[in-house]
């Protein structure tokens, strides 16, 4: 072999490597920017993924929001505020006021016993009915209390009847859920349920005031009312014209006789 093909074969070899080291080096670039490049888009992914979760945070919640709102007032309500919920002739002198919860059970064992006995001495003009709602079980996870009671906001716009039915049904054996169970914080299982009352059936102004949370700001002012109450620890709790009448776990009879007492005087 000659020095010159030897030299000549030495520098093709040199050649060779300092290619290979260039595509080796081009590769490590290219690996490393790509690494950068996934980190950045890594960042801003978990960047943006932060900025959702905190504006989800901080955007308020739904009844947070309704606290905000203007007061809408259902129809046959009275009061500064429309809190006063009438059931019976509003000029009769015997007032039996009803503080309940709706998600309550005490409440609905108390309806599904007495409730159609003490509607019937409101439509016989005995007395008239009050109703005052509280939320407070809410408190213990949920919001089944205060939707109820914006949806029964809904049908006391509808019409007093409506109001009283719907009341009744959401009370019922076969509806009323378990205390823990918060199947009426669902606007679609309210609805689902009017459908058994004739005046909200298929009544679009009913289902869109559901939806649209129209009476939510009413019902956390019907609930403040409730809170402000005098000798209401509890519900249900039954006063007439101020006495209070024992219901809780009394038998029907038991509870219109108490009434009957309250409204002689003896």
């Amino acid at each position: 072999m000659s020095s010159r093909n030897s030299q000549a074969n030495k520098q093709a070899a040199r050649e060779r490597l300092r290619a290979e080291r260039e595509k080796h080096a081009k590769k490590a670039k290219l690996k490393r920017q790509l690494l950068v490049g996934g980190a950045v888009i890594a960042a801003i992914a978990i960047a943006g993924g932060v900025a959702v979760a905190v504006n989800e945070m901080n955007k308020p919640g739904e009844w947070a929001a309704a606290a905000k709102k203007t007061l809408v007032k259902p129809a046959n309500t009275s009061g500064t505020d429309g809190t006063t919920v009438v059931i019976g002739d509003p000029a009769s002198k015997y007032n039996l006021d009803a503080y309940e919860d709706m998600r309550c059970p005490v409440c609905a064992s108390f309806e599904q016993e007495s409730g159609a006995a003490v509607l019937k001495g409101a439509t016989d003009k005995k007395y008239k009915i009050t109703y005052t709602m509280g939320t407070f079980l809410d408190g213990n996870g949920g919001t089944g209390s205060k939707n109820a009671l914006s949806a029964l906001g809904a049908a006391l716009n509808v019409s007093t009847d409506a109001f009283t039915q719907y009341h009744t049904l959401l009370y019922s054996k076969d509806v009323h859920p378990d205390e823990t169970k918060d199947e009426f914080g669902s606007d679609d299982k309210l609805i689902e349920l009017a459908q058994k009352v004739p005046a909200l059936k298929g009544n679009k102004a009913f289902e869109t005031a559901v939806k649209n949370g129209t009476y939510d700001k009413w019902a956390l002012t019907m609930s403040d009312k409730f809170n402000q109450a005098k000798d209401v620890t509890g519900t249900p709790t039954v006063k007439l014209n101020g006495k209070a009448i024992e219901v809780i776990g009394q038998p029907s009879a038991t509870v219109m006789a108490a009434i009957e007492k309250a409204i002689s005087g003896k």
